[in-house]
């Protein structure tokens, strides 16, 4: 493809979120949105209505058929991702999916086993991957400020939006897993989930998940759409220092604590191995970050791997170390916590 000319995009599922996804789409000088198809006729109008020069359908088919489309982003409810996915795919179409790409592991290996084969570009919506508080924070692990990052923990809770499709956990918690799996320098070995459901039969509201991971590092999740607080919200500990993303926050989304435990000198001294630790705790940093919005990062970075040919940052591998992680989790819950292998 050449690089001065604009990919051409059609988008299915123009709802709560898909609508975000088209808006940003829609503005990127490098690309072109030519469809929209939803299932909703108020939708399609009211999108007509915004958008006068993309053609509207309820048919996922005349996206497929249409060979000057480049790209087909899949922004639908959950059970619907795999199947548009691959069929994009197969249809020679790039693809942007939203989280989680599928619901099986299986689902994913053959996604991901279909955009190689057809060199296609396949990228998953794991938005905090390009946000840049998130990043900010994933430079100073790699540059070991951190030191080595013990464990990390998140809330991702709030009163809605309720699924009935799909749980808390499934719902939420791809953002969570993406992070740690970045954040935390080892591979998973297996996750266990509590949950339960209040609100609706078999789809729990709130679930509690603990990632383990071969170097001893943990990282622990609470998800949940029944909570009276809306909270965005990672801490990272680690043996230098501490770190916490608040994402609900407008401006200081992050704050370094120059905290920690060390050994005193001389600590073979001590009896008690309790007291050959000192508490350390120094000051607050709040760095200046150079926000922008995330969504409309990941979109421009789509469309670039798309123009240049090079691999997502998200790429169908990372969608598939996620759907692994929330299977297990899924696997767990339905075995009240008990450990799953990933």
């Amino acid at each position: 493809m050449s690089t001065s000319q604009a990919i051409r995009i059609g988008q299915v599922g123009i709802g709560y979120w898909g609508k975000n996804l088209l808006r940003n789409f829609s503005t990127l000088a490098n690309a072109e949105v030519t469809w929209a198809c939803d299932q909703n006729a108020e939708t399609r109008a009211r999108i007509a209505a915004q958008y006068p020069s993309l053609q509207t359908t309820k048919r996922f088919a005349d996206l497929l058929e249409d060979p000057s489309l480049d790209a087909i982003v899949v922004a639908t409810e959950t059970p619907q991702h795999y199947v548009m996915a691959e069929q994009a795919l197969q249809a020679g179409k790039h693809v942007f999916v939203e989280k989680p790409m599928a619901q099986s592991v299986e689902q994913a290996e053959h996604l991901v086993a279909l955009a190689e084969d057809n060199d296609r570009r396949l990228m998953v919506g794991h938005l905090l991957l390009y946000h840049p508080a998130f990043q900010h924070v994933e430079d100073l692990i790699r540059k070991g400020t951190l030191g080595d990052v013990y464990y990390l923990y998140s809330m991702r809770v709030n009163l809605g939006i309720i699924r009935q499709r799909e749980n808390a956990l499934e719902s939420l918690a791809p953002h969570d897993l993406s992070v740690a799996l970045q954040f935390i320098d080892a591979p998973p070995v297996a996750v266990s989930a509590q949950g339960h459901a209040y609100l609706q039969r078999d789809i729990e509201d709130v679930a509690f998940a603990t990632v383990f991971f071969e170097n001893g590092a943990l990282a622990h999740l609470h998800t949940s759409w029944l909570d009276p607080h809306k909270m965005r919200k990672v801490t990272v500990v680690g043996s230098k220092q501490m770190a916490v993303i608040d994402d609900v926050e407008a401006s200081e989304k992050v704050r370094i604590y120059d905290k920690g435990v060390v050994p005193r000198p001389g600590e073979l001294r001590y009896a008690d191995y309790a007291e050959a630790m000192t508490v350390r705790s120094g000051d607050i940093h709040i760095p200046r970050i150079n926000m922008q919005e995330p969504l409309r990062l990941e979109c421009q970075h789509f469309v670039d791997c798309v123009k240049n040919d090079t691999t997502p940052r998200s790429d169908g591998r990372n969608g598939l170390a996620v759907v692994k992680l929330l299977d297990a989790a899924q696997r767990s819950l339905a075995h009240n916590g008990t450990a799953v292998d990933v």
